[in-house]
Formats: structure tokens, sequence, C-alpha cells
């Protein structure tokens, strides 16, 4: 994300970027000796990054970043599912895509095979029928039991991988981020973690995640990019189809900051100067010709001497079709006057009569008629004749015209001004820069009856002593994709300046790279412990102790086993049996009638 200083008064235009198919690469002889290496995937819910746990520059950076969706059309077949960047523009096939969380979490299994299947395939596992290589994954904190006891099912049983081990992905990017600053892992913080669909809260004491104080907001990426398409669909009526998901998504990257103090943010928008130095203008494509865009003066002179040409081509065509048509009626009168000259009565009176006329007087009028017709005829076409050979010529729109000057256009003023086209094709981007990533704070802005995450994050500290209060607060680590705006550290240490006591200390560091820290994270861990130690579940554990188990380090969830209440024994109701009593009514009758007994239970 840039900075808000870096774009004063700028039009920008939107990237539209593009995906290109990822490539199918080639395990290298590092990967596999002396033994298969593991395989890093976080799994997050907006992107997923998967490589090598290898030191170096190419083997130990991700090899596959892509969008967490798949899209396949009803009935298609499995083979014809185009997966992450494979899909190069989104919004065609949006009502199309699928992904495999629910939130932040995995609960199509189906969609996660097939992204597991593109993650082996490009990263050349050709081995058939199962994966050689230990697997690190990424799940989301306090992650159910049984979206954990399906994922190693489809791990186990489908994929016949040696060793999993599960992390969460913000603990990883804090594991990442202390060492780098040559902290020890075992210290006491608490993570503020903000990804595409959530956020949460997590507090660690001596190096372990407390499960029981976490809370999760759920204010994430989608609901800030959600917001802003709704807040510029309002905005712009008139441009609904241009606003679309992928562009508010780059806005976000792009063009969004958080103010320190939000309401003294937005009275700065009040002044026009502070407007017009900091509003973002968004330039939609548009075609200027198809739209009818600003035309200049000399392009106007050129298209009225074009229409002018073009009539008078047409009047020339329509004159001589009328000289003709006249000329054949000429010619047909003199031919039946020669029948009456060269006395051919007989036929000359049934011509007249074909003509509808009574005399021959009658017929020398018409025949003077036509030849005078005619001869004006004629000499229009040559007076037009001589008028298209200047302009043939180039001499301009004066010399076709005799009524044109050069006076009249130059006293010719528009009557409206000129519309501009390109800034009807703008969107103001201004105050909204600020208002999306306010939904972090406050949900209520986007309908959200919760704490906002800084509501939550005192929520949290009052679960403590003040003694731990203290040690949470000298450590405030920030991660996450949606924690990237310009100015969110200074908004949050003032807003714990705000909540915490006087002269209490407190310290907020940001993760070096929030979006990927998770991943290299992952992968510090596990060249760090080698698999079949702490943190690894083997075969033979998930085996034993069931799909659900984890194995604990220092990034992971907290395991809490599923306890199952045995039933309480009752004792046994008593028994009603039927049985039946005879009566002996006389000597030779005998009626039967049913009564019960009852059996008390022995208890042996």
């Amino acid at each position: 994300m840039t900075s808000k200083t870096d774009t004063t008064c700028k039009i920008f235009s939107f990237q539209d970027y593009k995906s290109s198919p990822d490539p199918i690469f080639e395990i290298s002889g590092e990967c596999l000796q002396p033994s298969p290496v593991p395989i890093i995937i976080d799994n997050g819910s907006f992107q997923t990054r998967a490589g090598w746990a290898c030191k170096g520059d190419e083997l130990g950076a991700p090899r596959l970043l892509f969008k967490s969706v798949a899209a396949r059309s009803r009935g298609a077949a499995r083979s014809e599912t185009q997966i992450g960047n494979d899909i190069s523009n989104l919004e065609p096939v949006r009502w199309l895509l699928k992904s495999q969380f629910d939130r932040n979490v995995v609960v199509n299994f189906e969609i996660q095979e097939l992204m597991f299947d593109y993650i082996f395939s490009h990263l050349g596992v050709v081995t058939e029928g199962s994966v050689e290589h230990p697997i690190v994954l990424t799940e989301a904190p306090c992650n159910p039991l049984h979206s954990r006891q399906m994922m190693s099912e489809l791990l186990f049983e489908c994929y016949r991988v040696p060793h999993v081990s599960y992390g969460v992905d913000c603990l990883y990017s804090l594991y990442y981020n202390n060492a780098l600053s040559n902290l020890t892992p075992l210290h006491t913080g608490i993570v503020l973690s903000s990804g595409y669909h959530c956020s949460h809260i997590l507090p660690v004491i001596n190096g372990r995640l407390d499960a029981g104080n976490c809370k999760r907001v759920n204010v994430g990426g989608s609901q800030a990019a959600s917001y802003l398409q709704r807040l510029l669909q309002l905005k712009y009526p008139g441009h609904l189809a241009a606003v679309t998901l992928s562009r508010m998504e780059e806005l976000l990257h792009e063009h969004s900051y958080t103010a320190t103090d939000y309401h003294q943010e937005l009275e700065k928008w009040r002044s026009v100067e502070f407007y017009e130095q900091e509003v973002h203008r968004m330039q939609l494509p548009f075609s200027a010709k198809g739209l009818g865009g600003v035309v200049s003066v000399e392009e106007r002179q050129e298209r009225r001497t074009q229409q002018l040409r073009r009539l008078q081509e047409i009047n020339a065509r329509r004159r001589e079709e009328k000289l003709q048509q006249d000329q054949e009626r000429l010619d047909k009168l003199l031919t039946v006057q020669e029948l009456l000259e060269d006395g051919y009565l007989e036929q000359f009176h049934k011509n007249l009569v074909q003509l509808n006329m009574d005399s021959a007087e009658e017929l020398q009028s018409y025949i003077n008629k036509l030849s005078l017709v005619v001869e004006q005829g004629r000499q229009r076409l040559l007076q037009a004749s001589e008028m298209e050979q200047p302009m043939d010529e180039g001499d301009g729109v004066t010399e076709m015209d005799p009524d044109f000057s050069e006076e009249n256009t130059e006293t010719e003023k528009p009557v409206q001004p000129v519309f501009n086209m390109a800034e009807y094709h703008q969107l103001f981007v201004g105050t909204e820069r600020l208002r999306v990533s306010e939904i972090l704070f406050q949900p209520s802005l986007i309908g959200e009856d919760q704490m906002g995450m800084m509501e939550t994050l005192q929520y949290v500290l009052a679960r403590y002593t003040p003694e731990q209060q203290e040690a949470l607060a000298r450590n405030v680590f920030l991660t996450g994709g949606n924690l990237q705006y310009p100015g969110m550290k200074e908004r949050i240490e003032r807003e714990l300046l705000a909540m915490r006591p006087f002269q209490s200390h407190f310290q907020v560091m940001m993760a070096s790279r929030p979006a990927v820290d998770a991943w290299y994270g992952a992968r510090d861990w596990a060249l760090e412990h080698p698999p079949g130690g702490e943190g690894w579940i083997s075969r033979q554990d998930y085996e034993e102790k069931g799909g659900e188990y984890l194995s604990e380090h220092c990034a992971s969830n907290v395991f809490i086993p599923m306890k199952i209440a045995k039933p309480v024994p009752r004792l046994a109701e008593p028994l009603l049996v039927p049985i039946t009593t005879v009566t002996a009514a006389s000597p030779d009758s005998v009626s039967a009638s049913p009564s019960t007994v009852t059996l008390a239970p022995t208890l042996t």
C-alpha cells in the first residue's frame, strides 16, 4: 500500500491485474536428499502460498502464490476446474467461484482436495499414490476439532503423507519476526491479526497461545471491499458495472489509509484545498469516439466539409437522373410528332390517345416545355461540374458554398459548455480512503453489532492481572494482510495510549511483511524441528489418537481433546407382567380375568 503523500493531485487508472497460469516446476534434488523436504502450505482464506522448507533465495521463497478460489461449472468434469491463477479475470466467473472456507475455517474439503492436487502437481511431486514429503499446514486460531479431523483424514488417507504439523499463521509470523529481532520464542505478548474474513486478538503467555482468552472480530478485508463497493456505487450510480470487487481490492491495497484521529481527519476533508490535494481520481476506461467525446474546431469543420460534399454528390446524381428521364420523354414525343409529319395519321392518333392528349397543338406545347426543362437541366449540370473542380483541389468549404464565409465560423460560439467525457468517467475517491479501514475499529459502520478490534483488545487485557497486562502490552504484534494500511501502527499506538493507565509502557511492532511472514515462519520452524519430533503428527499417531489429535508447539493451537461423557447407568424400572387368574363361577363354566403382578428386579 502506498502512502498518502505520494499521490498529490494525480489521476490514477485501474491496473486490472490479469494473473497468468503458474508454471509446473521440476522437483530439485535438494528437496529429495538426504530425506524428503517438508512442503510448507500457508492455507489462507484470501491467498494460498506453498513452497519448500529450504534455505536460499530460490527454494527458500514461496514457489506458488494464488487466490484460494476454484471455478467449475455445474456438471463439468473435475479436470475442467480452474484454480487460482488459472482464472485470469475473476469478474466474468465470480458467480462460479467457490472456496474451501467459511470465514477462516475449512469446511469444503472437496475444494480443499483440489487445492492440494494443484499444489502438489505444480511443485513437481510425481510419486504415484502418495506424497512422500511431510506437510506443514496453517489453520485457523482455535480451529474446530472436526475441521482438523477431516483435514488429517484427507492428508493421511488420500495422500498418505508421512507426517503433518499444524500451526496458526499469525503465530508463525510472530515466530519469524522474533527471530529477526533476536528475541527468544518464549516470551509474553499479544498478537493482532486481520485477514480476509475476520480479525483475531491472540494473547501469548510464556511462548504458548492462551486459547481460553482468544477473541475473534468478524471484520476483515472482504467486508472492507464490499463496503467500499457499496459506497462508490451509491456515489456513482451511472458506473455500477465498472465498480467491481477486484477494483475495490486494488483501491484497498493501493489508495486507502488509516486515520490517526478519525473525526479530526474527516474535518480536514471539509476544506476544499485539502480535498483537491488528497482526493484520488480513478480514471475508468472509455471511448471518446463511440460516446461523442470532445470535438475540436478543425474536426467540426472537416465533418461539415464532408457532409456538404456528400450532399452535393447526392443532388448531382438526382439531377442527372431527372435529366435522363426528361430526355427520354422528349424523344418519345418527338417520335410521335414525326408520325404526323410522315403522314401516318392513324398511328399518330393512337399514340395521342396513349399519351392522353387531344390534338397536335397540345403535343407541340408539351414538346416545347420539355425542351426548355432539358436545356435548363444541362446548364445546371455544367455549373455544378465547374463548382466541384476547385473543391477537389482542396480549397475549403467557402468555394463550395457561396453563402459560407470565415466570419460565420469566427462569430459562431457554443451555446452549451463542452462536455468532458474523461472527467465523467472518473471516480473521485475522497473520504472513502479512510472510511473503509475504520470498520476495523467501528464495525457499526457496516451494520455489525459487535466490538471493534481495540475494544476487544481492551476486553482481553482486562481478563489478566495488572502484571500480566503490562507484559502483554509491552509486546503488541501486528500481522495480516488487512493491517497493511498506512497509519495503522500509529492509530493502534494512539488507541493504546488512551486505553492504558497513566505512565504505563507499551510497544507496538509491525510484521516486516504482514502478508507472507506466516509462510517464512513456518519454513524456519520446519528447518529447526525435523519431522518426528515435537509438533509433528505421524501416521501412527493419527491411527492411534484420532484425526483431531494435535501435537502442540510454540506456534500451534492448544489441543483440547474431545470428551465424550459416558452414560450414567440407571436403575431399571419395575416390570409389569400380565398374568391370568382363573375364577370358578360354577361347576359348568370357568371364566378367566387378567391381572398384573409387579416383579422386582434382582440385582446381582
